[in-house]
Parts: structure tokens; C-alpha cells; sequence
């Protein structure tokens, strides 16, 4: 394989973090990761007794900030004379081109707007404010006219000089968005989004009772349809054909708290091919359904249907109808809903809150700046970009201010996370905001994917400060093309070493799913439905986080098929193999006398081992303690990145590419042609993931030794030497007759959960982290 191109290498960057500050000093406690901004903060709280400017003695007032070339304005009132505003206006002190800053009260016209009043503040005058300091309390000003003379009217004003570190930075108005108008304004500035609660929600289908059949000459074919939202399922049709059917059939969905949707069951019996007839309907509110949160069965209920007939057009409630559904329905907390990939996945925690167990740590993200952003739109006929960075952890994504037309944005800005459980991963993706103007333009419009970058927690060291330059990457029927580079702080705190450890022994996933698990087509479809319900709630935030962009974070299109990709675990594989390959050469060298030395070393090692076999694990053991030391010297220092190599995306064929970014279904002209295009594809997608996740086990038992997760390779190691120690003092005639007698256990003795080895296994990271 070719040597990777050096611009989409990991760069280790020295940031000057906190302002120069020490790490806990009053300057940097809370922005320690990122480096510290100065901005000019002006807080436009109200006015008092404003003279009218019109004609019928009132006033439609407004207020200007202006510093040098940048001005910003508060909404106007109509006929308002004691106006109140509370809006703050930020201005980079990078940007400051004038030593005064000038508040002006303006009345709004249709031809020109009036000047009220204003206010004139000299920068060298202004306080500083250093968090967390007391806010700075706003004071009355007389407004003043051009010759600097007294006018009617006062304005509540306060002006100070602060960081990003404000308490009124995130809401505040920017001086980086001075060009931007309307509506557009909120859609650059810094958010914080939650996730939106989800369950899944059980229902069991047991069955019916006297239902009332229009054709009572035939047999009745009889199914359940479930809907809730857009999600729709069904049961198989009763094998049981009469008025009493059952079926005692599971259906799955996802519903997501506050629960706008009811669940609607309609029984429905085929009279013919394309033609159903409604017997009965019933509406559940999924505020009344049991919340389940072991494998404990609940209560079953018997629901009254209802049927509607039509009378004169309209339909009317039937109220003489009394055929009833038995029903087991219940929300099931004890799973993880997933709504992001298995490999990249950011939480693990049961959806009820009293299965949750205590934080095991803090996560802290710094983003700093990115360079050389490549144009992603044309706007008055030039390249221009507006970046900001969306980064999701758990239930909390956060979105950065969006830059307004510059290549290297400076964002400066640290979010944190509670940490559950290290096996997880960070998504950090960096977009071009194509929303800023509101109106028709923005209709249809899609932010731009600029890159993306993922982090492991368990591949990092505790209470270091990680500062990297990360390629943005993103692949195009094009080719692999480099967007940029993102600059990011990341530190992991442990808040107690001891529990962190006991994790790496306990199940992935909570226990319901080893106690009743889902089948893989199932989690696919509620993955699906999921996502789906993530992207629209967060789409109705303000400022929205957009169906794409929650898309592409959550890694929706991974299923599809792809050459490039399969190829990739191919090699994967073989590379997992090429150390066992590597040890059959050696002992085929031995076997061989290539190192006469080594040999005859090899003979007395046989010698001795079958003449004292009970030295032979404590041996293996020991070995592979001291290699596990060995390796200690060249373990991974740098958090994994997107490795182009690994993916085969450097120098992948324009045809596989064009196969890859095609449609699904496929957008080929003959049906024939599509049928089989889409079945080798959906055939060839799931050979893809088996192909992975045997590579992700071979992985798994590189990284024992590895240190690429620190935490597994000591417990690993210290284990070998435990083991070591234990297996020379006991009798292998005792080790051996007690695992087989482990191994031979009675069932009764057998847990369905996972066992302490197998969950230590099944944390260990893989290289799937490094996959584009």
C-alpha cells in the first residue's frame, strides 16, 4: 500500500489555552481549553420618557450600536416611549477600528429614520470584567444630541470589556454577523440541544373478541395494524378464522417523550387482494401505558374498539358496537434505544433514569479554530464560506456561532460532557451554514458537509489536554477531497479510577438487551425510526439543527454498500491475519535452522516444557506480560483520526465511486438491469458488515497489547501477571480438572448475561474508529 498523503495527517498543535493562565486559576477555570477572546459587551436594556418624532406626537424607537465600521440594532417599538429592549451586542476586539463607541436612538421612518438621542463611551474608559465576576450592573445615561447637549429622554445602558467566558456571550448579538440581516440572525449564534427522550414502546397483541363480520358467509382473514407517527406495523393474518382471533404477536416502535402521538389499533379483516375492511379501531395515549423497566411481564388489558359508520356522508361513532382487543403494551426503559451506528456510539445508558449508574467521569471539548476552509458557495460572485461545528455526545449536541465569509474561523469555545461509560465516542462535524438570510433563497436550501471528526474516550490518557489539528475529509463521486483543518483541545477527567475499571467487566449494553434481545432487522428499523424522530424535533429548535446535518452526524447512510468500503475490511482482515501469518514464517524458520542459535534456544524451551508441563501457561503468560511491557514504549500517543489509507479512499476508481454516491434504488434505465443491481447491493451491504465485525474481533485482540486503550492493556497485563503467578503455585492437574468442570457446568449455573471476560472483550477498541 502506498504511504498516506501528509495533509491528511493528524498535526499536534500548541495552542496558547486559557489566555497563558495555569489550569484552575480564577482567569481560566472554565475556559482553560481554548484561548482567550476579548470582546466589547454592550448591554441595551431600556429607554425612559422618549420625545416624540412624529407627527401625532410618538415615537417608533430603536437603538444603533456602532463601532467603527460594524453596527447593530435592537427591534423597533411602535408608538413606544418607555421601550424596553434587554439585548446584548459583542464586539471582537481583534475588529475594534475606532476608540469611541456610539449608542444611538433612532425613531423608524419610511424615508429616513430620526436620531432620538445618543450616548458616547471612550474605550480606554470601559471597565473589564473577568468571570466570574458579578455581572455588571446597567446604569441610566441622558441621551445627548450632536453637539453633545443634554435631550429628553434616558437609556439603561451597560458596557464592559470581557471573554467568551460571559455569561452573555452565547445569547449575545456579533460583531462577525454585522452582515448578516433579518432572520438570519439567530441562525449564527452558539446553541446547546438536547435529544429528545426516546422509548420503545411494546406492543403484544394477545387477541380479539366478538368482532362483527359484514360477510358472515366466509371465513374472516384478520390482522391488527398498529400506527404511531409515521411509523406503521402489522400483525400476520389469525390462523384462527373466526370472530375470536388471536395471533400473540410482538410489534416494536420508538416514541419520544413529551408523547405528541397517539398509538392507533385498527383491526382489519382482507374481504379481498387490495381491499381491507376496518372492524374496529382504538386510540391509546401513551401518557397511560405502563413503564417497564426489567423483563417482568405487565398486566395485559382488554380495549373497547370502536367503529365508525357512515350516516349521510359523515362518519359517526357506532356506540352499539362492543367487540374488544386484549392487549400487553408497556414502554420499555430497561433498553438503549439507539438512534446513532453501534460502532460510534456516544451513549449506553438505559432510557429509564433509575437504571442509570453514577458518572464515571467529566469530558471537555475545546474548539479552537480551522484553517484553510475551502469555499463551498459563491455569493456576489466569490467563494465564501460561514462555518460553524456541531459536536454530539450522549443526549447533548451543541453547535458553535457561525462565522460569518472567512476561511480560518476562530470559534474559541469549550462545552462539557458527563461521561457514563469510556467505551464511546465523540462526533465533532464542522458545516457551511447556507441559512443566514432567510426569505424564499433559503428555500430547499442544505448546509454543506465540510468534514467530520471522531474521538474514543477509552483512547485517551485521563487529565492530559489532547491539541490536534484534525483533516476535515469528505469523499465525492469526485474523489477524496480535503475541506480544511479543525484545531481541538480534548481533556478526560476521571472522577474515580476504581469505577472506571469495574466497567470494562460489565455488559455493553444494558441488560434487557441479552435478557430479550431485539433481532438485527429489528434494531435496524428502530435505528431508523429514531433517527428519524431526532432530526425532526431537533429541526424545531431555534436556531434548527437541520435534518442533514443531524443525518450526517448520526451516520445514517453507513449501511449502504460500497466497494471501497468492503475492500477496506478485506485488508483489514488480512492484516489482523498477517501476525499470525508472521508467526507460522517464524516457526518455519525454526523448523528450518535459519538462526541455528535460536533453534537449538527453541529445543531446550521444548525440553523443558515437556518435561514440567505445568510451566507452560504460566509461561505464555508471563510472555505475554513482558511483551505487553515491551510495547509500552511505542504506545499510541495521539488520539485516533480518519486514516484515508486504512479506508482506501486516496486512490479509489472513479466507477466504484460512481457506484457508491448512486441512488437507492438505483438510478439505471432497465428495470431488469436495477432489480439485480439493488439485490447485489443489499446482498453485498450485509456481507460488508459481517466482514467488518469480523475484522472489529480480530482488532479487538490486537489491542490487548496495544495500548491503544491504556486502562484494558494494564488490566490486561496485570491479569497475565496474576495469572502467571497463580498457574506456577496451583497444580495443572487441578487447573485443568477445574475448567472442565467450569466448561461442563450444569445450565442451572449458567447467567444469560454476558460473562466479565466477554464484556472486557467487547470494549476493547477497534480500528472502525479510523474508517471514513
Amino acid at each position: 500500500m502506498q504511504r498516506p498523503n501528509p495533509d491528511f495527517s493528524l498535526k499536534e498543535t500548541a495552542p496558547h489555552l486559557g489566555g497563558g493562565g495555569l489550569t484552575g486559576d480564577k482567569l481560566t477555570s472554565t475556559y482553560d481549553l481554548v484561548e482567550q477572546m476579548q470582546y466589547l459587551y454592550v448591554r441595551v436594556v431600556k429607554a425612559k420618557d422618549l420625545p416624540g418624532k412624529d407627527a401625532t406626537g410618538c415615537c417608533d424607537p430603536y437603538v444603533e450600536v456602532k463601532l467603527g465600521n460594524y453596527k447593530g440594532m435592537t427591534r423597533h417599538f411602535e408608538k413606544r416611549s418607555n421601550p424596553e429592549w434587554n439585548q446584548v451586542f459583542a464586539f471582537s476586539k481583534e475588529r475594534i477600528q475606532s476608540s469611541v463607541i456610539e449608542v444611538l436612538v433612532k425613531d423608524k421612518d419610511l424615508v429616513k429614520d430620526d436620531i432620538i438621542g445618543r450616548v458616547m463611551f471612550d474605550l480606554n474608559d470601559v471597565p473589564k470584567r473577568v468571570p466570574p465576576d458579578s455581572p455588571l450592573a446597567p446604569q441610566w445615561y441622558r441621551l445627548e444630541d450632536r453637539k453633545s447637549d443634554k435631550v429628553r429622554g434616558e437609556l439603561m445602558l451597560a458596557v464592559w470589556m470581557g471573554t467568551q467566558a460571559d455569561e452573555a456571550f452565547p445569547e449575545a448579538w456579533h460583531s462577525d454577523a454585522a452582515t448578516v440581516g433579518g432572520e438570519g440572525v439567530t441562525n449564527i449564534r452558539s446553541k446547546v440541544y438536547l435529544s429528545p427522550k426516546l422509548w420503545y414502546l411494546r406492543v403484544n397483541v394477545i387477541e380479539a373478541q366478538d368482532l362483527l363480520v359484514t360477510d358472515k358467509t366466509r371465513f374472516p382473514e384478520v390482522y391488527v395494524k398498529a400506527v404511531l407517527g409515521n411509523q406503521a406495523l402489522r400483525t400476520k393474518i389469525s390462523q384462527s378464522r373466526n370472530i375470536n382471533p388471536m395471533w400473540n404477536e410482538d410489534m416494536m416502535f420508538v416514541a419520544a417523550e413529551p408523547f405528541e402521538e397517539h398509538l392507533v389499533l385498527s383491526v382489519e379483516d382482507r374481504v379481498a387482494p387490495n381491499k381491507d375492511e376496518v372492524l374496529g379501531k382504538c386510540v391509546i395515549p401513551l401518557q397511560n401505558v405502563a413503564r417497564r423497566l426489567d423483563h417482568k411481564p405487565v398486566l395485559t388489558k382488554w380495549f373497547n374498539l370502536e367503529k365508525h359508520i357512515l350516516v349521510d356522508g359523515e362518519k359517526k361513532k357506532d356506540n352499539k358496537f362492543a367487540s374488544r382487543l386484549h392487549l400487553r403494551i408497556c414502554l420499555d426503559g430497561g433498553y438503549h434505544v439507539l438512534d446513532e451506528s453501534t460502532h460510534y456510539s456516544s451513549d449506553l445508558r438505559p432510557t429509564a433514569k433509575p437504571l442509570w449508574k453514577q458518572s464515571i467521569g467529566v469530558l471537555e471539548l475545546g474548539i479552537l479554530t480551522a484553517n484553510g476552509l475551502l469555499p463551498m458557495k459563491t455569493k456576489d460572485g466569490r467563494g465564501t464560506t460561514d462555518a460553524y461545528c456541531v459536536a454530539k455526545y450522549g443526549q447533548k449536541w451543541i453547535r458553535t456561532r457561525t462565522i460569518i465569509d472567512c476561511p480560518t474561523p476562530k470559534w474559541n469555545e469549550q462545552y462539557t460532557w458527563e461521561v457514563f461509560d469510556p467505551c464511546t465516542v465523540i462526533t465533532i462535524g464542522v458545516f457551511d451554514n447556507c441559512h443566514l438570510q432567510g426569505g424564499d433563497k433559503s428555500v430547499g436550501a442544505k448546509d454543506s458537509r465540510i468534514g467530520k471528526v471522531r474521538i474514543r474516550l477509552s483512547t485517551l490518557e485521563t487529565d492530559r489536554v489532547y491539541t490536534h489539528s484534525y483533516p476535515l475529509l469528505v469523499l465525492q463521486p469526485s474523489g477524496l477531497k480535503k475541506m480544511g483543518e479543525i484545531q481541538l483541545a480534548v481533556r478526560f477527567t476521571c472522577s474515580s479510577l476504581l469505577n472506571m475499571m469495574h466497567i470494562y467487566s460489565q455488559p455493553l449494553l444494558p441488560k434487557m438487551h441479552y435478557l430479550h434481545p431485539l433481532s438485527v432487522t429489528q434494531l435496524e428499523n428502530l435505528r431508523h425510526q429514531a433517527c428519524q424522530i431526532v432530526s425532526i424535533r431537533l429541526s424545531r429548535a431555534e436556531p434548527p439543527l437541520r435534518k442533514e446535518v443531524v443525518e450526517y452526524m448520526l451516520d445514517v447512510d453507513s449501511h449502504m454498500w460500497s466497494m471501497r468500503r468492503s475492500r477496506a475490511n478485506f485488508f483489514r482482515i488480512m492484516g489482523v491475519l498477517s501476525s499470525l501469518v508472521a508467526v507460522v514464517k517464524w516457526f518455519s524458520q525454526i523448523c528450518n535452522w535459519k538462526n541455528p542459535l535460536t533453534t537449538v534456544l527453541i529445543h531446550i524451551l521444548f525440553i523443558i516444557l515437556v518435561l514440567y508441563p505445568e510451566l507452560i501457561l504460566p509461561t505464555i503468560f508471563l510472555y505475554l506480560f513482558l511483551i505487553g511491557v515491551w510495547y509500552f514504549r511505542w504506545r499510541p500517543r495521539n488520539p485516533p483520526h480518519m486514516d484515508t489509507r486504512l479506508s482506501h479512499a486516496e486512490n479509489v476508481h472513479p466507477d466504484e465511486l460512481d457506484e457508491e454516491f448512486d441512488t437507492f434504488p438505483t438510478s439505471r434505465p432497465s428495470d431488469m438491469v436495477r432489480m439485480r443491481y439493488d439485490r447485489l447491493r443489499s446482498v453485498a451491504g450485509r456481507i460488508q458488515t459481517v466482514v467488518g465485525d469480523l475484522a472489529t474481533q480480530g482488532e479487538r485482540f490486537q489491542s490487548l497489547l496495544s495500548w491503544r486503550d491504556p486502562r484494558a492493556s494494564t488490566l490486561f497485563i496485570t491479569f497475565c501477571l496474576i495469572a502467571a503467578i497463580v498457574l506456577y503455585v496451583t497444580p495443572f492437574r487441578v487447573v485443568a480438572l477445574l475448567t472442565g468442570f467450569y466448561v461442563l457446568r450444569h445450565p442451572r449455573f449458567r447467567h444469560k448475561l454476558p460473562s466479565a471476560p466477554l464484556n472486557f472483550f467487547r470494549r476493547l477498541p477497534a480500528r472502525t474508529d479510523s474508517m471514513i
